[in-house]
């Protein structure tokens, strides 16, 4: 694993996963949230092992953190019983890490899986902390307060099309270029409606600063994403991998996803400071 996707992966477990579940406003997903260094921490330790026993042991351990996460979406669909976009697209975050983790235990291990090569997994394992749990959560959150049809339109494509993506690893690229087509139309109605709330929220220029930035950044980053993966389905040129990591993933990572949960984490704060979870 290169020492950028490691970083940017390690980003999504230690801060991204915490930062984004203490906005969900769920009381039962308190609990996970306080222990998640101790699933996290390991995780992040392998990603710097070479490859075997060890790495692969404390990529198991980040494993059972995501799937105890993943264990929260049947319940709370129970729970809540709702249909609602907002409401899939939060299920979608807590099942998201699990899938990065089950291609963590394969890359560490030095395995590939179901015939996916190591460099694939370690691309994976990324892609399904932002692209997955950030993209989706936010998709949730805006939805939440956007509960109009292009909110409704962004809390199911972004959901929609990372599982296209997924399909597509496994059917062919014109699937998974399908799967980037409605990701980002998702993206960019999430970008849409986030400048929509920096104008709206006038007086915090931080969390102007940090929503402008994360919608700015979705313009250029999705269109990184279509670029490749028509590229991909086309025989067109485009980024290699290496370069998708250094512009696209870094990002999603750093512009998208963190300003964005920060920027949440802010409103949160800013408008119901009774209910801030610690």
């Amino acid at each position: 694993m290169s020492l950028l996707v490691g970083l940017i992966v390690m980003l999504g477990m230690l801060v991204v996963v915490p930062l984004g579940l203490g906005l969900v406003g769920d009381p039962a997903l308190d609990r996970i949230r306080r222990w998640w260094p101790l699933f996290a921490v390991p995780g992040a330790v392998s990603l710097w092992l070479p490859r075997g026993t060890a790495a692969t042991l404390l990529a198991l351990c980040y494993a059972l953190g995501t799937l105890l996460l993943a264990c929260h979406a049947p319940p709370r669909l129970a729970r809540t019983r709702s249909a609602r976009p907002a409401e899939a697209a939060l299920l979608t975050a807590l099942v998201a890490p699990s899938v990065a983790a089950l291609a963590l235990v394969a890359e560490r291990s030095g395995h590939e899986l179901l015939g996916f090569g190591l460099g694939v997994l370690a691309l994976t394992v990324p892609h399904f902390h932002f692209a997955g749990f950030a993209a989706a959560l936010v998709a949730g959150l805006v939805c939440r307060t956007e509960d109009g049809a292009a909110g409704r339109f962004a809390a199911l494509s972004v959901p929609a099309g990372t599982l296209l993506v997924l399909v597509g690893y496994f059917t062919g690229e014109l699937t998974e270029l399908a799967g980037a087509v409605v990701l980002t139309a998702g993206m960019w109605t999430v970008a849409l409606l986030t400048r929509r709330t920096v104008r709206t929220f006038g007086r915090d220029r931080l969390t102007r600063a940090l929503l402008g930035t994360s919608a700015g950044v979705l313009a250029v980053t999705m269109v990184l994403a279509l670029s490749w993966a028509l590229g991909e389905a086309t025989g067109l040129p485009h980024p290699t991998l290496t370069w998708m990591a250094a512009t696209h993933g870094l990002g999603n990572a750093l512009g998208f996803a963190l300003c964005a949960l920060l920027a949440r984490r802010r409103l949160q704060d800013l408008t119901h400071p009774e209910g801030r979870t610690a």
